[in-house]
């Protein structure tokens, strides 16, 4: 590959960020990430957790916003308390060895959800097994679903209370999209929660 052929690559990268980025963060999609960290704000005070679930690029998404709400984003302040479904391989691996692989959130969400709790599903497709069996569970348990998914994720936002759908078919567009938002929330999240205190 030539160095010309490299740089077209990756303005081509570059504009279709941009472009996603456009049609992602319309006002009407801002109204959602401010109704989601409302909804967000209130299960924190009420003393409930935020899960988070996803496959690949996803799974590191909701390991990152778990890190943000249980260590701390900028602001010096309390632990939140918030668990990546993502991230126990020995669970991960039984549940899929004994049961299936489309139970590895799920059962989770069973053993370790409560009512007012809250799942953050995020899945680009919109139709990762797994984290559609999550999000039914969920729903079963009286657990809100907040949902992450592309512009044709409709089987994740039918099982979703809200629902942000980046604006982009492309699955790296969609990622770039969902880790904005998500920083946007936990950014606001803190903000409302602790700015008082300062």
């Amino acid at each position: 590959m030539s160095i010309k052929t490299q740089e077209n690559s990756i303005t081509k990268c570059i504009r279709g960020h941009e472009q996603a980025f456009k049609e992602s963060f319309t006002p009407e999609n801002l109204k959602v990430l401010d109704e989601i960290t409302e909804r967000i704000v209130q299960a924190f005070r009420r003393g409930n957790k935020i899960m988070l679930c996803g496959n690949g690029g996803s799974a590191a998404d909701a390991q990152h916003i778990a890190a943000e709400f249980v260590g701390r984003f900028k602001r010096e302040r309390k632990s939140l308390p918030s668990i990546a479904l993502t991230t126990d391989t020995s669970i991960l691996t039984a549940i899929a060895n004994d049961y299936a692989y489309d139970l590895v959130f799920a059962r989770q969400v069973e053993g370790l959800g409560q009512k007012g709790d809250i799942l953050i599903a995020i899945s680009t497709s919109g139709t990762s097994k797994n984290v559609i069996q999550a999000a039914r569970k969920a729903k079963e348990m009286g657990i809100a679903v907040i949902g992450f998914t592309g512009k044709s994720g409709r089987e994740l936002q039918n099982l979703s209370e809200l629902i942000f759908l980046a604006g982009s078919e492309k699955t790296p567009h969609i990622q770039e999209m969902h880790i904005t938002a998500l920083h946007a929330i936990s950014e606001a999240a803190e903000d409302i929660l602790f700015s008082a205190s300062e």
